[in-house]
């Protein structure tokens, strides 16, 4: 019987959590407090409490019958918490028919544009990139069957250019020749999918649309589809930005998603930003022009 075990029920995992508890696949995972675990057992899932600080209770009974892993759970200026905390029982455990840790595009550094795919070389521009690169090496020395995706910025409902407009906190910035890729929650959970009914232990994907873009250009986009008026530019130089803001911003690269495609046959349900945020108006009961906004 397949169960899947999360380390981090967050935006992305959930996405999958949903997928699977469809066709009837038990899903249990943690997350950060006992509140949110209570939630997520009111949907369904078997939730526990984890935090750099808490290790998870019970290990082996809440690990037992588990035949998928995935943890979306970022490193910190510390490590990996996971593998900080349950390294040595990573290591023991048996009956995993497959493994899987989100990692990120920033693992390739600033291309200046330039296209990467998996055998590009990793090349992290910041402590961010480091620490994801360290932690994608910690996760393959447990000597699970492990596969690395490396994910791009991620929307969907709820998070995506048209909450931003809707919130007030959007911001047009431009810097000249910057592009970034991304990709839809659903999309990437349906990849996760199909690597789990594929496996092939030690492979990375990267998990992206076909159509990297300066991120003005999607806003501008969610701004016509809401009707509302497009936002004014904000040079990059002089933006207001947090500094991880910042250094979000001094990577710009295309990324390939050849391989997703062609090893894990995966047709993308929103190959672009455009179908994406369509998708998300309309299951919002907009009419793709002039919606009702708060």
């Amino acid at each position: 019987m397949t169960r899947l075990f999360c380390f981090g029920l967050g935006y992305t995992a959930l996405a999958l959590a949903d997928l699977l508890q469809a066709e009837g696949i038990a899903v249990a995972g943690t997350v950060r407090s006992p509140e949110k675990a209570a939630q997520l057992r009111a949907r369904g899932i078997e939730a526990h409490v984890l935090d750099r600080g808490r290790p998870l209770d019970a290990w082996a009974a809440a690990l037992a019958g588990t035949t998928h892993l995935l943890s979306s759970v970022p490193p910190d200026e510390a490590g990996d918490p996971v593998i900080d905390r349950h390294g040595p029982d990573l290591r023991r455990l048996s009956g995993i028919l497959w493994a899987g840790y989100i990692s990120t595009t920033g693992v390739y550094g600033d291309r200046a544009g330039g296209w990467v795919d998996e055998d590009s070389p990793l090349a992290p521009a910041g402590p961010r990139g480091t620490r994801r690169v360290a932690a994608e090496a910690a996760w393959a020395a447990t000597g699970l069957p492990l596969h690395l995706f490396r994910l791009p910025g991620i929307y969907g409902p709820g998070r995506s250019a048209l909450d931003q407009l809707r919130a007030g906190r959007a911001q047009a910035v431009v810097k000249p020749g910057q592009v970034f890729s991304r990709i839809h929650v659903a999309d990437l959970a349906r990849a996760l999918r199909a690597s789990m009914a594929r496996p092939n232990p030690g492979r990375a994907y990267n998990i992206c649309d076909d159509e990297a873009s300066p991120s003005v250009d999607v806003l501008d986009h969610a701004a016509d589809l809401l009707g509302l008026p497009r936002l004014a530019r904000v040079d990059f130089e002089t933006a207001e930005m947090s500094p991880m803001a910042r250094s979000f911003w001094s990577e710009s690269k295309r990324v390939s998603n050849r391989r997703l495609k062609a090893e894990l046959g995966l047709d993308l349900l929103y190959p672009t930003y455009r179908h994406g945020l369509a998708a998300i108006l309309a299951g919002e009961g907009g009419d793709g022009r002039r919606p009702a906004v708060p």
